[in-house]
């Protein structure tokens, strides 16, 4: 099911809290740079395509454009978690993805929110979680999201065969 976020409603306090906790345990997240675009979509590839083959087309897609529409978490200048928006679609967030060892610790929380607080620099009133799967409670608890009626299977086709890994 797809799921809808009402970014007037987000609180940049909320954000901005999230960046210092995790500030202080030494990661940061940014908006990625055009010229650390066969990094991160590397980095996708070899961590996040089973099951998600088109992820590093649709990374390379929002590193494409200016500014990029995909945001990292890194640690020691090491890239540990991505988030994408407006790659496949206008308006909807992701893929995103957090290193195993760092899940829990509210990287991928800091991820969504700092996407969907760039999404709405650019002058969206909502976003679309494209998919939500099993995800859906986390971006519920997270950014207040709601399923969206008859959504499911969603916008995107089926994926051609040799995407899936």
């Amino acid at each position: 099911m797809d799921m809808l976020v009402k970014l007037y409603t987000l609180e940049e306090s909320d954000l901005q809290t999230r960046l210092a906790t995790l500030s202080e345990r030494g990661v940061a997240v940014r908006r990625a740079m055009a010229y650390e675009k066969h990094v991160i979509v590397s980095f996708v590839r070899d961590h996040f395509t089973v099951g998600f083959g088109g992820w590093p087309s649709e990374c390379d897609v929002a590193l494409s454009r200016v500014p990029a529409s995909s945001l990292i978490a890194t640690q020691q200048r090491r890239i540990i978690g991505f988030a994408c928006y407006d790659s496949t679609y206008k308006g909807f967030f992701g893929p995103t993805g957090v290193l195993e060892p760092f899940r829990g610790q509210g990287i991928g929380a800091a991820l969504l929110m700092a996407a969907l607080f760039a999404m709405k620099a650019e002058g969206y009133a909502y976003a679309i979680i494209g998919g939500a799967g099993q995800q859906a409670g986390f971006y519920e608890r997270v950014a207040g999201a709601s399923g969206i009626a008859g959504s499911d299977p969603g916008a995107y086709p089926p994926i051609l065969a040799d995407l899936i890994a």
